[in-house]
């Protein structure tokens, strides 16, 4: 009897230590019974001990969804089964939901001509007095450039803006009226007189002398100042030359400088140059005038101490 309530026991014992271990549902089909190792979980799996000194590592994505449900109730298994667990549609469809909340509006402003609108502004208003003021100045342009009166053409623009000035622009211009001249009065001075030798004195004997007419003296054109260019204030080298010197290369000369010539003031005397035929690193080639005759001259740059550009008839 003794045996066999030991045996009992032993089958009782037994019967609560496998319904004590877990089952798991896989997604082969299978099923693993057994005791969790909650300290060997890892973001890879789990290991469950099936029997004495077996241990078996199952991996996270080898459960099913049902034993995934189940694990992440386990505060220490939550966070490495979560990301296996799949949502449902309906439950995504719930969480990804926008709403669509109303907000405030600002209302439009009811539609005015545009008179009204920039009269219902400060800045309208200031707007349509430049405008205005604009009108009138106008006004007095068109009176000055059409020689009609300016104080009335003003007012016409005060009175009817942008209309008045546009008429009298197209008016033609009004010309001046020239002022009749008067009659000259014949002169009543005598005649001038002389006395010749073999006239009777006191006689009154016409010359026949009369002064011509001679033309008004005319001005004669201003020439154009003399260019000046010394040493100390300028470096005389090629790049100087072949700037400030440009329009005297060529054989014909156009621009300002179409009837100028070089003064070139140098050691060896003064060089009146109508033009530069050559110029090298050091030196320059000029044509020099010599009566009818013209002669090519060597000026060197450390002889120069003065350019002056001038008016040939200077």
């Amino acid at each position: 009897m003794r045996s066999l309530k030991y045996i009992s026991w032993c089958f009782v014992a037994l019967w609560s230590l496998v319904a004590q271990a877990d089952s798991f549902q896989l997604n082969d089909g299978r099923t693993v019974t057994g005791d969790l190792l909650l300290s060997s979980a890892n973001d890879v799996g789990v290991q469950i001990k099936t029997g004495d000194g077996v241990y078996d590592k199952i991996s996270w994505s080898d459960f099913s969804q049902a034993a995934l449900k189940e694990l992440a109730q386990k505060p220490k298994l939550t966070q490495f089964v979560e990301p296996f667990i799949e949502t449902p549609p309906e439950e995504r469809l719930k969480k990804t939901e926008v709403t669509v909340k109303d907000v405030p509006r600002l209302h439009l402003p009811a539609k005015r001509s545009l008179l009204s609108s920039l009269c219902g502004s400060s800045v309208g208003v200031v707007i349509l007095l430049v405008i205005y003021g604009a009108n009138i100045f106008a006004g007095y342009l068109i009176a000055s450039v059409r020689a009609y009166p300016r104080p009335l053409v003003c007012a016409l623009a005060a009175i009817a803006p942008v209309v008045a000035p546009v008429l009298f622009l197209c008016l033609p211009t009004r010309m001046a009226i020239p002022e009749e001249t008067a009659p000259v009065a014949p002169s009543t001075e005598e005649p001038v007189t002389s006395s010749f030798a073999g006239a009777p004195a006191g006689a009154p004997q016409s010359t026949n002398l009369h002064f011509a007419e001679q033309p008004p003296a005319t001005a004669t054109a201003a020439l154009p100042e003399a260019e000046i260019f010394k040493r100390g204030q300028f470096t005389f080298n090629r790049r100087f030359i072949e700037t400030k010197f440009a329009s005297f290369f060529g054989v014909v000369r156009h621009g300002d400088h179409k009837d100028s010539v070089l003064l070139l003031k140098t050691a060896r005397g003064e060089f009146v140059a109508s033009r530069i035929t050559r110029i090298a690193a050091n030196d320059m080639h000029v044509e020099v005038r010599k009566g009818t005759a013209t002669s090519e001259v060597i000026v060197p740059f450390g002889e120069i101490q003065e350019v002056q550009i001038k008016h040939k008839d200077a």
